[in-house]
């Protein structure tokens, strides 16, 4: 499963390597700033897991493909709001929200991969895994708000505020 020279083992350690990029990517934006060479590492390997996703043997489609191509279009708009619109204006906090949203997604497949592959817990009732992505998914609603918060330079420019 983790030997890089299968399909499989290269599609984990690129998914492997762009979560771990993902972590300081998104610590940067929190403190305000980019980190250009963390950013590119995970943008080149979070489209290349979400691309070498489609790759695998399959009869109809599968939610990793669903997954896989909400993946893709969440780093279209990372993609434009960086390098086409250069975090000009309302593209920042795109930018931001993309970015948080991509990783977790990579952590949205990596516990459905854990609760799959570990013996324990596949064992585990179906409540265990809900538990367990929902806890996630409320985890990284709060890093997006604060992402958007923490990642503004133009105080001339509203932030985008989200409904109560």
């Amino acid at each position: 499963m983790f030997d890089p020279t299968t399909y499989t083992g290269f599609h984990t350690w690129m998914s492997l390597i762009a979560l771990a990029a993902g972590l300081p990517v998104v610590g940067g934006m929190l403190a305000g700033r980019e980190r250009r060479g963390w950013t590119v590492l995970f943008l080149v390997t979070a489209i290349g897991t979400s691309v070498t996703g489609f790759g695998f043997p399959f009869n109809g489609v599968l939610p990793s493909h669903v997954v896989g191509a909400v993946a893709l279009a969440v780093l279209a708009i990372a993609l434009v709001a960086r390098y086409g619109r250069n975090l000009a204006g309302r593209w920042r906090a795109a930018y931001a929200v993309a970015m948080v949203v991509s990783v977790y997604l990579l952590a949205f497949l990596a516990v459905a991969q854990i609760f799959q592959k570990v013996p324990v817990l596949a064992a585990m009732p179906p409540t265990s895994f809900a538990m367990a992505q929902l806890a996630l998914l409320a985890g990284f609603a709060l890093l997006t708000v604060r992402t958007m918060k923490c990642f503004r330079v133009d105080p001339l420019v509203p932030p985008l505020v989200l409904p109560a």
